[in-house]
């Protein structure tokens, strides 16, 4: 399997090096040269296959030779083994149409442990003949920090500086990254917006200051390796649900993308997916681009969901290029305009081709809390602000009859409830309490340093700390 960048002006890459690499040279992002496919049987095929197995399956064809088959199957087993439920990603039914993928099992309990536990293990592996250390340089709205973070603590050939932006992550998020002691941990809270540390970072990977004298790679969701692995729980959601033989609509919460992107990938491979609903809060930019056409940045507001308080989406140009017939240098000049003016307007046959798949609907805070209160009182079920948005978009494309009522719709409960206490108890009158396996993050020590959002600040920090 080959790697392309969308701006198509980097090297094409294998497997491995577009794990180790995480964004192109060229500013872009690395994407399959070509989707694989799977056959309606080949599907079929896939039916009463284990987590770890099915993880296999999926993830084989764009692994290609980097790794065995036995490599991939022992790593896939092992990443998946320390979750709290034997399905991994079990689904929960609310009512006669609407499920719940549960996504928090892992030991952050967040969706991103889903691929980072994967990609922390890809990282040794493939680190192993390598002699200089890899410097994973993240940004976090709040979740992938933590899981990142316990995805490569202690491992050997690694380092990771994560940024967060101070003050907008929930207690909970913070304690998760900053109390974690193994020396190859760094955390930097920025005082500005994820959109501030997101920027620094992509920029960080062009600066020679930087590249000249470290390996640098990524944990966002810009890497292809972490992508792949959500693809999984797209395919498992559906093959309960009755796939290939029936289709099946999914309610994503989303900030930057990435988590979404991955159920258009997992259509493109042949599951019968019948829409993506990209459910947002009131930083809508992706409501915006995918309803009007208009990919503007606005102001970044904090909300209760602040995993999703992002305005520059940066998977949403894996889309672009898709939906532009993958033509590199036409991306490439849209995203050169955007940089400059933050302003981009879809070119018709980018609109057409997105509006054949996704659909997006936009939350306040009062549809969210709503949405939280319904699943309460009408299901049992006590789930967190950002799986409330995924809900309210899913119940709003039902009601209005947007989705055949025969079609199941599957919303992504993409964090614990107990990481955001405040909004729980602000929703139903009582709060959700951490699991036990997350022991007490209150009587730990917290290590993290505070920086301005100045770029080369934060740069200057990095490179003075490095292991070289």
């Amino acid at each position: 399997m080959r790697y392309i960048s969308t701006r198509g002006r980097a090297p094409v890459l294998d497997f491995e090096g577009v794990t180790l690499t995480g964004l192109a040279s060229d500013g872009g992002l690395y994407l399959p040269e070509s989707w694989p496919q799977f056959s309606a049987d080949e599907i079929r095929a896939m039916r009463g296959l284990s987590y770890p197995e099915l993880a296999y399956e999926i993830m084989a064809p764009f692994v290609g030779d980097s790794l065995t088959d036995q490599e991939l199957l022992g790593l896939c087993q092992q990443a998946y083994g320390a979750f709290d439920h034997a399905a991994v990603t079990p689904l929960v039914q609310l009512d006669q149409q609407h499920w719940l993928l549960e996504l928090f099992h892992g030991p952050t309990l967040a969706f991103k442990d889903v691929a980072l536990q994967l990609l922390g293990l890809l990282f040794e592996k493939f680190l192993e003949k390598r002699e200089r250390p890899l410097t994973i340089i993240g940004a976090t709205s709040g979740d992938t920090g933590s899981a990142a973070i316990h995805a490569v603590a202690g491992r050997e050939g690694v380092e990771i500086f994560m940024l967060h932006p101070e003050g907008r992550v929930s207690e909970i998020q913070r304690r998760q990254m900053t109390t974690v002691s193994a020396s190859n941990v760094h955390n930097i809270a920025i005082a500005g917006s994820f959109d501030d540390a997101q920027s620094h970072v992509k920029r960080m990977f062009a600066d020679p200051v930087l590249t000249d004298t470290l390996d640098i790679g990524a944990v966002n969701s810009i890497n292809w390796a972490r992508l792949m692995a959500q693809v999984v729980y797209y395919f498992a959601a559906a093959l309960q649900l009755g796939a290939p033989d029936r289709k099946v609509a999914f309610s994503v919460p989303t900030g930057n993308f990435g988590d979404v992107f991955a159920g258009y990938v997992a259509a493109q491979m042949g599951l019968p997916v019948e829409r993506l609903i990209v459910a947002t809060n009131k930083n809508d930019i992706l409501a915006r681009a995918i309803r009007d056409g208009d990919y503007s940045v606005g102001e970044s507001h904090a909300t209760i969901t602040p995993s999703m308080d992002i305005q520059v989406s940066s998977n949403f140009e894996r889309l672009l290029f898709e939906a532009n017939g993958r033509d590199a240098e036409g991306l490439a000049a849209q995203m050169d305009g955007f940089g400059q003016s933050k302003t981009l307007a879809l070119d018709p046959m980018q609109r057409e081709g997105i509006a054949e798949m996704f659909s997006a609907h936009r939350a306040t805070p009062e549809d969210t809390l709503t949405a939280m209160r319904w699943a309460y009182e009408n299901c049992g079920e006590v789930i967190d602000p950002h799986t409330a948005v995924g809900l309210h978009a899913a119940c709003s494309l039902t009601m209005a009859d947007e989705i055949d009522p025969a079609i199941p719709v599957v919303t992504l409960a993409t964090a614990h409830p107990a990481k955001f206490p405040d909004a729980v108890e602000q929703a139903i009158g009582t709060r959700a309490d951490l699991p036990d396996r997350v022991g007490d993050l209150f009587a730990l020590e917290e290590r993290f340093e505070t920086l301005s959002a100045d770029y080369e600040a934060v740069r200057d920090y990095i490179s003075a700390k490095a292991t070289r």
